[in-house]
């Protein structure tokens, strides 16, 4: 009698594992292709996929590697802030004054825009966050208050964070780009600038800078582009410290491009906020006597004239993982930072969202997060560890907006042209990841049978470029989201 049970218990586990077998065989067969392409000779390759309604891994490929995850270290920054924020969090910025207002209606004092991490504020994106919507709300708000003129400045605080807008890890050929920017207490039109370029007449020949914008930023330019054979994109790579106001341009812009804007970090974005709301105020009949300042120090009888609230952290977050926005996760990362801590630093941030993560009992072996965006070459997940991330999400209050805050393959976000090929009742929710060598992505997948799986697929140290690699990862992601 035991034998038998012994062997029907053999065939139950022959016939579960035949049925794995086949659900992942042509998974398991694309892998392995990939794994053997010429161009992956010496990278590495992790795959790891699970299933959340049996909370079961279902395929793994070198998924205890520890890699760098890229940009996707952004959901987890992104889901702490869901947890610690909350969706309706609104990021808050405030315009006061010191001092008092006499008869004639002049400020003998100065104002104060005192920042609260906002990355929005000042941002092109959105209508009424662009500077001259939030700058006439401002004006709006000191002529309410009888303000005519300032005998003073107009000072910024920006002390909500440290003084180390990037983190130390950071790539030089990073930081003077837009994407390598960094946070500050008060951030402004998303810490970066549109440098303008306009062609030589021949291929080779020097560039001129057309213009730049916003326009009264304080900026030194040593400009180093030149032109590049017609449809050659944009080859321009821009240098420059954070502290400093000059950027060294460097590289090439097509022939065939006419006024062509490369997006580069602006320096010092508190002291541009309130440079140009001087100017504002000024071409807007309120003088300002002195020139805008950094609050070193905060009067304590400081009188609010507006309090600005950013859209809710719902927005914020679906746009940082839709676009993979690296300004908006390191402001929420260092905000969180400050929330729980009162300290507004990569350090605190760090262990913030360490603390959150070990709060949902995952083991931390393989495991290193130093930033918010993921542009440190520091940190390091495994694929393993991104999937049951992904998955014990799945019983927290704000798991349907941390899904909806990802991309939707082939419809939005860094992955609109991804698996179009897909099947009208399959669903992907993916977040792309890219730094020099490395690809990653991860995500929720619905299936046609309405399973549910979590995903995460990075490889690195390829030899084909990243376009070409990304096209091999999505192959493997097709397979995942295909399996029956």
């Amino acid at each position: 009698m035991k034998a038998k049970i012994l062997f029907i218990s053999f065939l139950l586990f022959a016939v579960v594992s035949n049925t794995c077998a086949q659900n992942t065989s042509q998974l398991s067969r694309t892998v392995s292709d990939l794994a053997n392409d010429a161009a992956l000779k010496h990278a590495n390759l992790s795959v790891c996929v699970y299933n959340m309604d049996k909370k079961t891994c279902v395929y793994s490929y070198n998924s205890q590697l520890s890699m760098a995850p890229a940009s996707l270290a952004k959901l987890f920054t992104t889901a702490c802030g869901f947890d610690k924020l909350g969706s309706d969090f609104r990021f808050r910025t405030t315009l006061a004054y010191s001092g008092n207002i006499d008869n004639s209606g002049t400020l003998r004092g100065d104002l104060y825009i005192i920042g609260g991490g906002d990355p929005l504020l000042g941002s092109y994106r959105y209508r009424q966050t662009v500077p001259d919507s939030i700058f006439a709300m401002w004006h709006r708000a000191v002529s309410a208050a009888g303000i005519r003129a300032v005998d003073g400045r107009v000072c910024y605080d920006a002390s909500i964070f440290d003084e180390s807008p990037i983190h130390d890890s950071w790539q030089w050929g990073d930081i003077g780009n837009y994407y390598g920017s960094g946070v500050s207490g008060l951030n402004f039109h998303e810490n970066m600038f549109f440098i303008y370029f306009t062609p030589g007449p021949k291929v080779g020949a020097p560039t001129t800078i057309s213009r730049i914008a916003p326009a009264g930023i304080t900026l030194r330019t040593v400009n180093e582009v030149t032109t590049g054979p017609a449809r050659s994109g944009d080859q321009v790579v821009v240098y420059g410290d954070p502290s400093s106001t000059m950027r060294v341009c460097h590289g090439t812009m097509p022939i065939d491009a006419r006024d062509f804007s490369v997006r580069a970090s602006l320096p010092k974005p508190g002291q541009a906020c309130a440079d140009l709301f001087t100017v504002y105020l000024r071409n807007h009949k309120v003088s300002v006597s002195g020139a805008a300042t950094k609050a070193f120090e905060r009067p304590a009888n400081l009188v609010t004239l507006i309090d600005y609230t950013s859209p809710t952290y719902y927005v914020i977050a679906q746009y940082t993982n839709m676009t993979s926005n690296n300004t908006y996760a390191e402001a929420i990362f260092k905000y969180l930072g400050y929330r729980i801590s009162g300290i507004g630093s990569h350090t605190h941030g760090a262990k913030v969202v360490g603390d959150f993560l070990k709060g949902l009992n995952l083991s931390q072996e393989g495991v290193r997060l130093e930033d918010g965006c993921g542009l440190s070459p520091l940190n390091r997940i495994t694929t393993d560890y991104m999937c049951r991330f992904l998955m014990a999400l799945k019983d927290k209050p704000f798991y349907d907006d941390f899904v909806k805050s990802m991309a939707l393959a082939g419809s939005n976000g860094t992955v609109r042209n991804m698996l179009t090929g897909l099947p009208s009742n399959v669903s992907v929710r993916m977040k792309s990841g890219s730094l020099d060598g490395v690809r990653s992505f991860a995500g929720y997948v619905t299936t046609a049978k309405n399973e549910h799986y979590s995903f995460a697929v990075i490889c690195s140290d390829y030899t084909c470029s990243g376009s070409q690699m990304r096209t091999k990862l999505e192959k493997v992601i097709m397979k995942i989201a295909t399996m029956e």
